[in-house]
């Protein structure tokens, strides 16, 4: 069963994410922030990433390039969830080596659609 990190600092965003993951199957590790996912991220083995982009501490842009800098995570899917869609935010996360990026409010039905896609 495959793993996932979800990573945001609203409690009520990360319950929703988790409900929508674990209803379809995956393993759910939660994160409160950047800093504390990359821990998690240590401690875990992580198929997937799902990451907010607006939280303290470190961002999910700067989370990206932390874990594209450990060895394990070069080719692990990370997703960033955003209220932002802007295209310069877009390049960011891409130069970061984000794999996607899905804005919020989210559709339950497209953010799982998206994971089975990438985790192929």
């Amino acid at each position: 069963m495959p793993s996932i990190l979800a990573v945001d600092d609203s409690p009520s965003m990360r319950k929703m994410v988790s409900f929508t993951l674990t209803g379809a199957g995956y393993q759910v590790v939660e994160a409160v922030d950047g800093q504390d996912a990359l821990e998690k991220a240590e401690a875990h083995d992580i198929d997937l990433v799902l990451a907010d982009q607006n939280m303290p501490r470190l961002d999910g842009v700067g989370l990206t390039r932390k874990l594209r800098d450990l060895p394990r995570y070069k080719t692990t899917p990370i997703l960033i969830l955003t209220t932002e869609s802007s295209e310069q935010m877009k390049q960011a996360g891409r130069a970061a080596g984000a794999t996607g990026w899905l804005v919020k409010p989210f559709d339950p039905n497209r953010l799982i659609e998206v994971i089975q896609k990438v985790l192929r």
